[in-house]
């Protein structure tokens, strides 16, 4: 309640009224079946990912500890936003405080900025472990894989902070609707009444840095694995060496290209509906995707899946 009040002081806005997708109810109600099966299969398969890296030995590797971050991340950020456009699918009052609006901004953002890292982190896995074959094992030792991995949380989190500081520090005056179904941060601004040619230009340069920076990196670490896979003799090495990275690059641009266009454009470029869509993609389908990629191109999910399922 005091967390309200004190957002509330910010602005002349208490509260947001979020569009959502649709205003007919036949259509509200097949969208909250659809976005509801979507959510629960999201849940399942990263939830199972999570379990057999868990349950299975031979999934503790670095590789699997990565991978197991990225399904908690994508659990936890579809749920950030799926559960509450599917209660204002069903109900007529669609609204969110300027409190809740701002702390559903902030995680989104940082759960966002978490996962562009943990790519990047997970390309220089699979560089290690292919162009430095000897030394995996102690470069990606136990202890450097939780530095890694909480380093991402830790970078996320923290410059989520900032983005979530710039957005909401505008004055909103009304109207308050929003033309989404969460509070991201380009349907915000629409809303400030107050000058935000300097929120769009940080915002930019910040979406640059955040988005840009992992993915050189990514693509460097990819260079350099090209480079070493093609010394390979034998086409049977080539190729197993090049199937351990294609799961991670398939997921990797169905993420960063729809990121990339959503947030690296001009303000002007802002379209309501079609946003809605690209955002959909990044934070559903993205995530609804990433665990079946993973588990129908690896064979030591499939043996654990296998396995899983003959001790039931």
């Amino acid at each position: 309640m005091a967390e309200d009040l004190a957002w509330e002081n910010r602005s002349s806005v208490s509260e947001f009224i979020l569009l959502g997708f649709s205003s007919q109810p036949k259509m509200q109600l097949m969208l909250f079946v659809i976005f509801l099966i979507l959510y629960l299969l999201t849940l399942l398969g990263n939830g199972l990912i999570i379990t057999l890296i868990t349950t299975d030995s031979r999934l503790h590797t670095p590789m699997y500890f990565l991978l197991a971050n990225l399904s908690f991340l994508d659990i936890s950020y579809t749920t950030t936003t799926v559960p509450q456009m599917l209660i204002h699918l069903l109900s007529k009052r669609k609204t969110i405080s300027y409190a809740r609006c701002a702390g559903q901004m902030y995680i989104f953002l940082s759960l966002g900025i978490t996962e562009c890292i943990l790519y990047a982190v997970m390309a220089y896995d699979r560089y290690v472990a292919i162009c430095h074959p000897l030394r995996y094992t102690i470069i990606m030792s136990r202890p450097s894989c939780i530095k890694l991995a909480v380093g991402s949380w830790t970078c996320g989190f923290l410059f989520a902070m900032m983005h979530t500081g710039f957005t909401m520090r505008l004055p909103y005056c009304g109207p308050n609707e929003i033309n989404h179904f969460f509070c991201e941060v380009p349907a915000i601004l629409k809303l400030a009444c107050a000058d935000t040619w300097v929120n769009e230009v940080v915002d930019f340069v910040l979406g640059v840095i955040l988005l840009m920076t992992p993915l050189s990196l990514i693509v460097m670490s990819y260079c350099f694995i090209f480079v070493a896979v093609m010394k390979i003799r034998s086409t049977e090495g080539k190729f197993k060496a090049f199937s351990t990275c294609s799961s991670h690059i398939t997921v990797v641009t169905l993420f960063y290209s729809a990121a990339m266009f959503m947030y690296m454009r001009p303000a002007s470029s802002y379209n309501p509906e079609r946003d809605k869509k690209f955002s959909l993609f990044y934070n559903v389908v993205s995530a609804l995707f990433n665990p079946f990629i993973y588990s129908l191109r690896n064979k030591d999910v499939k043996g654990a899946l296998v396995k899983l399922i003959c001790k039931e």
